[in-house]
């Protein structure tokens, strides 16, 4: 049994088809993603429409929220004064731009997914098990996570959220983070996406996708979105 999960595909469109396309080589027997469609990029009713057509299972996640729900936040903890003021602008920007059809659909993801597999409880959730907006870096103290995760009865915990991609085996749970399609902050613009074998031992694989990234960061200018959105696309940088 053979998983295929991305995340955080942040309404690039030229990302998210090269993804699929990569994922759909692979052959696995089920796709999932973990959320944040839109945001940033110039292309959410794209994003949103591909993966309706697939029927891939999906997770909200906390900017699907901020934008299905025209909340006035997105929930994504802006640390300075001009990322606050840019997402603001992003925010505003995606909620005008997404149809009414497709914030409905927004509205309806998935809040996490758990299923058993082959003796494997696993749990899929955006940010963290407890919130849609908590960031489970790589580096966050190990005492601190091991609780939440021994809460959720799991052996597998996936997410998203940091678009940095890991795997850890926390007092015999296994983390993994898929990454981001869209926007990754790991140093490269390669897209990310992760592959999961369920067998007697777990294998986990991370994948980076070449596709154009400068025309999506052209895409990003000519929609009148931030400019350092368009360089964090074609860097792979925060």
């Amino acid at each position: 049994m053979k998983w295929a999960l991305f995340s955080d595909i942040h309404s690039n469109i030229r990302a998210l088809d090269r993804v699929l396309e990569a994922i759909d080589r692979e052959k696995p027997d089920k796709k999932f993603c973990l959320g944040d469609l839109v945001g940033y990029g110039a292309n959410p009713n794209e994003v949103i429409d591909r993966l309706r057509e697939r029927g891939i299972p999906t997770i909200m996640g906390n900017y699907d929220d901020g934008v299905g729900y025209d909340r006035e936040d997105c929930g994504c903890a802006y640390t300075n004064k001009e990322d606050r003021e840019l997402g603001d602008r992003s925010l505003a920007w995606s909620k005008t731009a997404v149809i009414p059809e497709n914030k409905n659909y927004l509205r309806g993801l998935l809040p996490e997914i758990r299923e058993n597999v082959k003796g494997w409880e696993v749990l899929l959730v955006h940010g963290s098990p407890r919130r849609i907006n908590e960031y489970l870096f790589a580096d966050r103290p190990e005492e601190r996570v091991a609780p939440m995760l021994k809460k959720t009865g799991a052996d597998i915990v996936i997410c998203g959220h940091t678009h940095l991609p890991y795997h850890k085996n926390i007092e015999g749970i296994h983390l993994i983070n898929t990454g981001s399609v869209g926007k990754p902050k790991s140093g490269s613009p390669e897209a990310d996406f992760v592959l999961i074998n369920f067998a007697e031992e777990l294998e986990v694989s991370f994948h980076k996708v070449k596709y154009d990234w400068e025309a999506a960061a052209d895409d990003i200018i000519k929609a009148g979105l931030p400019e350092k959105f368009a360089r964090q696309v074609r860097t792979g940088t925060p």
